[in-house]
Formats: C-alpha cells, sequence, structure tokens
C-alpha cells in the first residue's frame, strides 16, 4: 500500500526573512484521514495515548484530569527534545485545538485542526508549528528538518490510527 501525501507548506526565503525579522518560524503539514470527523478528532485529542501511535512522541503525561480543554496541561518528551509543558489555549469541539509551550526566550504555538470537507470525502487534518520569541525563529531554522519530521510521523501516525 503507497504512503499517503503529506503536503507541508513552509515559507519560502523571503518570506521566511520577513517572518524571522516578526519573531517567529512557522510550519504546516496536511494530511486526508479516511475516517468521521469525530473519530479522528477523538484520537487526536486523547494526547496521552499519542506514544501509541506517533514515534514523534515518546511519552505524554496530564498535569490535570477531565477532557483535553481550555488551561489543560500535559508534559510531553519527544525524542531530541527537552521534555515540554503544553498547555491548551483554545479548543472548538470537534474541530481544532491549540496549544503553547514556553521556555527561555521561545514560545511555540502547536495547532491541531480536523476539518470535514463539503460534499463528503475524506478527513482533512492539519498540523502547524510556530516558534516566536526572542530565539524561535533562530531554535526553528535550526530544527526545521526534526520539525518537518515530526509533523509527517504525527500525521501518517493519526492516519494509520484512525483508519485501522
Amino acid at each position: 500500500m503507497p504512503e499517503s501525501p503529506i503536503t507541508y507548506r513552509e515559507l519560502s526565503s523571503r518570506k521566511r526573512a520577513v517572518a524571522s525579522y516578526r519573531g517567529r518560524m512557522r510550519f504546516e503539514a496536511t494530511i486526508d484521514v479516511a475516517a468521521p470527523v469525530q473519530h479522528v478528532f477523538e484520537i487526536y485529542t486523547d494526547v496521552e495515548r499519542w506514544p501509541e501511535w506517533t514515534a514523534s512522541v515518546t511519552s505524554v503525561e496530564r498535569l490535570d484530569q477531565g477532557p483535553l480543554g481550555v488551561g489543560s496541561r500535559a508534559r510531553i518528551k519527544q525524542p531530541r527534545l527537552p521534555a515540554a509543558v503544553w498547555e491548551v489555549t483554545d479548543v472548538v469541539a470537534g474541530q481544532s485545538f491549540t496549544w503553547v509551550a514556553r521556555g527561555p526566550g521561545i514560545i511555540t504555538t502547536g495547532s491541531h485542526v480536523v476539518a470535514s470537507p463539503e460534499g463528503g470525502g475524506p478527513v482533512r487534518v492539519t498540523a502547524s508549528l510556530e516558534q516566536a520569541g526572542l530565539v524561535g525563529p533562530l531554535l526553528g531554522f535550526l530544527t526545521k528538518q526534526l520539525t518537518n519530521r515530526y509533523l509527517q510521523t504525527e500525521l501518517r501516525g493519526l492516519k494509520a490510527r484512525c483508519e485501522g
């Protein structure tokens, strides 16, 4: 079975220079998933189980109880990266959630969008990561290959979990 195509959008060098000047670096990946949108969203928001379906996450520890909602926090460990505490800043039930991790000189925002196209067809899932702050653009530049690989791994794992 051929691998599902994943699309990436990375800023052109000119736009990247402008984004860096403004203090941010953004990465985005998208994949289509042949599963009901609610099923995909439920799996995506069950963050404690991410290590079961994506190699880009080695451990997740929820720092609170209950469903993922604004203010929820989780400590996430990824290969080759320091552990980070992510706090949910926005949830649109059944559609998206956004969370933020903060460190010295960097604010990282991760967005996860699950969209059901009009007229049917596969669910479109988009994962994006934005690094801002004093060292955000530099760290984004230095880790861009790793970041793109982790976004790809995350989406392929989600697709396999949802369609399996």
